[in-house]
């Protein structure tokens, strides 16, 4: 018969007692279950964490099997978050899990965040109109808000708290306006994708083994991505939702960063004062926009 303290006491030692306890009680709320999502949640569920809000509305395919947790044979064409809540339970009989089966929208979205300890961010890199009201919403309410993006072999991880730099003067995205033709908006899309995903990586250290660029296809909403860069971002941002959670154990947060890159064995803390306003990463936008303008052509 299942037992919650004896499914994880080889957590114990590590793990008080107590803080063991303490994250039995959390909630965390995953949005998006794709790439890394499926693993944040199940590390999660392993660390013994018992409340789960998750969101996703895609369904499994054979293009998810280099990759995501939930992806195999049998779940094919199956709910990503019905298949991910199954797993949890599956883990731990006990624990509570909300399906937002519908994803995240700004009509439920307060529904999502309710009583939630911890903000876990794995939604698609091309969802920035919902990423962005989530993590405005986070802030207004408190919620410690944490992404680790699979770059490459290797993770880059941003923390946003009450204290930290907020997401949208980290990103410093830029709108599209009433008056921009359909061009100018598609290119306002693209130009904010490069500011997320420099933004997030500001070392950009997976650039230096990607092997064909022209898989780099932002307009087309396709990069590539492997299974360790996915495996070794839960590892990461899972540690730090427990030191968050526990409140023990120094944090990063932005605009400070961290990416460890386990092909090129190196691992670089990031710091960017004014966040991609900074000069460092302006040259980095300029560089890879050029780079994308003349793979186009």
């Amino acid at each position: 018969m299942f037992n919650y303290y004896n499914a994880f006491s080889r957590n114990i030692g590590w793990l008080t007692e107590a803080e063991q306890q303490q994250l039995k009680e959390t909630k965390v709320a995953v949005g998006g279950l794709g790439g890394v999502g499926g693993d944040h949640s199940i590390v999660c569920a392993r660390l013994g964490i018992s409340n789960f809000h998750i969101a996703d509305m895609d369904t499994y395919d054979y293009a998810n099997f280099n990759r995501q947790a939930g992806a195999n044979i049998d779940t094919v064409g199956v709910d990503k978050s019905k298949v991910i809540t199954d797993t949890i339970m599956k883990i731990n009989p006990e624990a509570s899990v909300k399906n937002f089966h519908k994803g995240i929208s700004t009509e439920n979205l307060d529904e999502f965040l309710q009583g939630v300890d911890v903000y876990i961010d794995s939604l698609d890199i091309f969802a920035l109109d919902i990423r962005r009201a989530v993590f405005k919403r986070c802030r207004e309410l408190g919620i410690p808000a944490i992404t680790a993006a699979p770059m490459g072999m290797g993770t880059a991880m941003l923390i946003f708290t009450a204290t930290s730099m907020s997401f949208e003067d980290y990103f410093c995205f830029v709108d599209a306006k009433p008056s921009n033709t359909e061009a100018e908006v598609k290119q306002i899309f693209e130009d904010n994708i490069i500011r997320f995903i420099i933004g997030v990586s500001p070392s950009m250290q997976q650039r230096h083994y990607l092997m064909d660029n022209t898989r780099v296809n932002i307009m087309a909403e396709k990069v590539p991505s492997v299974c360790p860069g996915i495996s070794l971002a839960a590892g990461v941002l899972c540690s730090n939702v427990l030191k968050l959670v526990l409140k023990r154990g120094g944090l990063i947060q932005a605009p400070r960063g961290l990416h460890f890159d386990a092909y090129r064995n190196c691992l670089i803390k990031t710091w960017r004062p004014f966040g991609n306003k900074n000069p460092i990463q302006r040259w980095m936008f300029n560089k890879i926009k050029a780079l994308l303008k003349q793979q186009a052509s």
